[in-house]
């Protein structure tokens, strides 16, 4: 008997968690925004409506930036790179007011 082909895997892990994951509902696109506020506002606003985070909002919403921000990697032009940097400091004004 011949064994069972495997499933095809996505190529990438990383994109398999982010198109898979219930976490946090996040807005379409919300990684590309060029206005940091309004990517932190958004981040927040999905954490705060998870029913399945973990950690505190501050601690959901920054796991999802940084993973976005270390798995985009190299493809992140410096420009959008500055402009997630902002958003993680305009999270945490957010979270902490």
């Amino acid at each position: 008997m011949a064994p069972k082909p495997r499933p095809k895997r996505p190529k990438k892990w990383s994109q398999h968690v982010t198109e898979t994951s219930s976490a946090l509902a996040l807005d379409p696109g919300v990684f590309t925004w060029r206005d940091p506020r309004r990517i932190a506002r958004s981040l927040k606003r999905s954490a705060e409506e998870s029913t399945r985070r973990k950690g505190t909002v501050l601690q959901s919403a920054m796991s999802m930036l940084n993973f976005y921000i270390n798995r985009a990697g190299k493809n992140l032009g410096s420009r959008q790179i500055r402009i997630l940097a902002r958003a993680k400091e305009e999270l945490r004004e957010l979270c902490h007011s």
